[in-house]
């Protein structure tokens, strides 16, 4: 397998957007090997009339540890709570196309070069259009901060168990929460991960509210990641042919929603999941992985894998996006795996209307609509949606078809 790496200067400054070198090099075709999950007899076997499912969920939640709780005392094998039904042997395989990868995009120039700017557009637009997901690199944000991130999500996740506890809630009107599996008792299966969350905009929390290990740089990242999503609105409203200020203008990022993914190593990442399939209900996620890997973009019908690229970041439209677009845009629909190897931390930045305001309502772009183009989405409240989305769960359908015309 091919990939292509983004080899960095030192770092990337805010003030300048550095040149960066990409060099092609060869991946081994066993990278993600546990790629579909199964159960065996085993497994199945397992499963019978003596399996009480709602109290192995409470003492699992309860016990407020997690999924790392589970690896730290040493489990061998994947609880049943936690095991997925075999895979459909009608669906979508894992792509073995080497030259089948999400776009990356680089941004150097989006602000000083209107011949750059023009291209940078195009390639958001095809993104947008084919793939609903794509990487990006020169964005402005410095490595370290990065770096400092990642540590600050792994470090949380693995302090003191006692410290951790005080954050674990199911209580998700709570603007700073620690919890394993939001779906828990709702879902056909748990997921192997578990999450740190918090509502950083548009009302944050007092910065002492977040946990202390990772309170300064949840504040920063989140500045930069916030001025960097502006930029990428106003390029993806042109992208729409918009004024700039559009999707700014309807209010399309006020809020933001941060998650600290910890994906511990699996001991059988064939038979469970870090991620379900799903689409985000935003109108654009900005997510920073490690070099773990495991992301994969459902794309014609085939899984690709998302390869992280050192100093990048990718960004998903989302369902809010696909939307007001009139499906000119797709939410891309993608998932995570579970693997041996851990633990996978990644930063979820989910922007989009608050919540928890108003009436507003949200349809397709007036200025995208015409005879030929005639909306495809009655309007909505984010809230409405967003409690579609929560209530439905990760099922891996959107929730985009119950607003269909």
């Amino acid at each position: 397998m091919k990939l292509l790496l983004i080899v960095e200067p030192p770092f990337i400054t805010h003030c300048t957007l550095n040149v960066v070198l990409i060099a092609e090099v060869l991946v081994p075709p066993n990278l993600f090997s546990d790629q579909i999950p199964k159960i065996s007899k085993k497994a199945q076997g397992g499963m019978g009339s003596d399996y009480d499912r709602e109290s192995e969920l409470k003492a699992f939640d309860d016990s407020k540890t997690g999924v790392k709780g589970l690896v730290d005392a040493g489990v061998a094998n994947v609880p049943r709570t936690f095991i997925h039904p075999q895979h459909n042997p009608h669906e979508m395989s894992v792509s073995t196309n080497t030259q089948l990868s999400v776009p990356i995009i680089d941004l150097e120039g989006a602000h000083s070069d209107a011949i750059r700017r023009a291209k940078i557009i195009a390639d958001i637009r095809n993104a947008c259009e084919t793939w609903g997901m794509f990487q990006i690199f020169n964005h402005g944000i410095m490595k370290s901060i990065f770096e400092e991130m990642i540590q600050g999500i792994r470090g949380f996740h693995e302090q003191d168990v006692e410290v951790k506890k005080e954050f674990y809630t199911r209580d998700f009107t709570k603007k700073v929460i620690y919890v394993s599996n939001f779906d828990l008792f709702k879902a056909s299966a748990a997921t192997w991960k578990d999450t740190f969350s918090c509502i950083l905009a548009p009302n944050p929390p007092e910065p002492t509210d977040l946990p202390v290990i990772c309170r300064d740089i949840t504040m920063e990242y989140s500045k930069q990641v916030t001025m960097l999503t502006n930029t990428m609105l106003e390029l993806t409203a042109e992208a729409l042919g918009l004024n700039s200020n559009h999707l700014k203008d309807m209010e399309c990022a006020d809020g933001l929603f941060l998650v600290g993914h910890y994906y511990p190593a699996c001991p059988e990442p064939r038979l469970t999941l870090g991620t379900k399939i799903h689409t985000d209900p935003s109108f654009l996620t900005v997510l920073l992985q490690d070099q773990v890997g495991g992301l994969q973009v459902l794309h014609e019908n085939q899984w690709v894998n998302v390869i992280p690229v050192p100093g990048a970041l990718v960004i998903n439209t989302g369902d809010l996006l696909q939307l007001v677009s009139n499906d000119i845009f797709k939410s891309a629909k993608h998932r995570v795996l579970a693997n041996h190897k851990g633990p996978r931390v990644s930063v979820a930045s989910f922007f989009s209307p608050y919540i928890f305001s108003s009436s507003k309502l949200y349809g397709p772009i007036k200025e995208l609509l015409s005879e030929e183009n005639p909306p495809k989405y009655k309007e909505m409240t984010v809230r409405d949606y967003n409690a579609l989305h929560q209530e439905k769960g990760l099922d891996g359908t959107s929730a985009l078809q119950h607003f269909k015309l």
